[in-house]
């Protein structure tokens, strides 16, 4: 399949001015080249996008594609497998329908749902996925009630389908389970070295995993040439990660100038997630979670904010992802929207785009329109840079490419 987009105005995922009246031409599942003087075979398909702005497919760099059902419910065992089958597909549907063609799964999701889309079975984006992340005991990602026996938390996992947290205490068990990660299909490896937000047994001050245990995940990823990122909401489990050799930093709440040198100086990254914090203020009952993490919410979005500033003024790259959970994930775009309103809309744009392809090394293949990338692409009807809060509204994005194949197409 061939295609050649004509008439848009081009933002190229790199920062560069926009480009009016550009022309794309897509050969098979590549860019075959970029400006007004693209070319493309005599029989590709002309796409007239006059008037929109083009981009590259928009990267969402920490999601919870497996946690697409209510969580209560899940917690109460009251969904059969079916339905939460049903749940993952229809958030993975809604996700490349809203322009992101590409997700980083931070957990949740298990190799079966990661051959289902790759082959086509349902839509959705390009997945890189930790499957199980590796949680200590009592620590954030460790689901269930404390009555339950510690491994009874493994319940709630569905095999081929989702992953819940690996706990894993002691360098010997982290070994273990970052090996069973990757036998999961993981790509990449995730920690939670602090206590979180939907949390039951920590706080968010809390510290978690040794030094010592998280270089043991490290030296395991480097092994599959890959990396480790972790989850981080306090300074102190932030210097353990960073001294422990992984490369990026999720969340990154509270981050000082001090703090954000390390990261600089340790060549990690920062993937903050305002969405999550900004929808669970908005709309808390709707994600079926216990009523105590609640006030835990309102110092997050702030804690992040000052992070994300500190990081971006020590030159550490900064990323973009919703964390969004639970049945309702259809405002991926409320991330660049509000990343917007602190550093631009442009910024916002490329740390969604080829900021996110770099963090996730893949930005070889995506994240920018250049040629010899895959040609994963999305037009809006409207201008970003003069009026991004409307990537919050997944109907304005209206053209939708995937490896080359139109996958949206609601244009008018």
């Amino acid at each position: 399949m061939s295609l050649l987009l004509t008439g848009a105005t081009l933002i190229d995922g790199l920062g560069g001015d926009p480009v009016p009246g550009a022309t794309v031409a897509v050969s098979g599942d590549r860019i075959a080249g970029v400006g007004r003087t693209a070319t493309a075979p005599a029989d590709a398909d002309l796409v007239d996008l006059s008037g929109l702005t083009l981009l590259p497919g928009l990267i969402d760099a920490h999601v919870h594609i497996g946690h697409s059902s209510e969580m209560r419910a899940v917690l109460n065992n009251e969904l059969s497998v079916a339905e939460r089958a049903a749940d993952i597909f229809r958030t993975l549907r809604e996700t490349i329908d809203a322009g992101f063609t590409a997700v980083r799964d931070c957990g949740g999701i298990d190799h079966g749902v990661l051959r289902t889309v790759g082959r086509g079975l349902v839509p959705g984006p390009r997945i890189w996925s930790s499957a199980s992340p590796l949680v200590q005991c009592g620590g954030h990602g460790h689901l269930g009630s404390p009555f339950q026996a510690p491994d009874e938390s493994f319940a709630f996992r569905v095999r081929g389908l989702t992953a819940v947290g690996r706990i894993s205490d002691g360098r010997d068990e982290v070994r273990k389970a970052a090996r069973e990660c990757f036998r999961q299909g993981a790509s990449f490896l995730k920690m939670a070295v602090t206590g979180g937000v939907v949390s039951i047994a920590d706080t968010l001050d809390d510290t978690q995993f040794s030094i010592e245990e998280i270089a043991v995940a490290v030296e395991e990823a480097k092994a599959r040439h890959t990396y480790v990122t972790v989850h981080a909401h306090n300074i102190a489990g932030i210097h353990n990660a960073v001294k422990a050799g992984v490369e990026c930093v999720e969340h990154g709440t509270g981050i000082d100038e001090e703090t954000a040198a390390l990261m600089a100086a340790g060549g990690a990254a920062l993937v903050p997630t305002l969405a999550i914090a900004k929808v669970l203020t908005e709309d808390f009952e709707q994600h079926g979670l216990p009523p105590q993490i609640r006030e835990r919410v309102g110092d997050t979005m702030r804690g992040m904010t000052d992070g994300l500033l500190a990081a971006r003024a020590a030159g550490v790259p900064v990323g973009s992802g919703s964390d969004l959970i639970g049945p309702k994930q259809n405002r991926r775009g409320l991330e660049i929207a509000l990343k917007a309103e602190i550093l631009g809309a442009m910024e916002a744009i490329v740390s969604a785009t080829s900021v996110n392809a770099s963090i996730m090394r893949v930005a070889d293949k995506i994240g920018s329109v250049e040629t010899g990338k895959l040609a994963d692409l999305v037009a809006v009807d409207f201008d970003p840079l003069a009026n991004p809060e409307l990537f919050d509204q997944p109907e304005r994005v209206v053209l939708v490419v995937k490896n080359g194949r139109i996958v949206k197409d609601t244009r008018k």
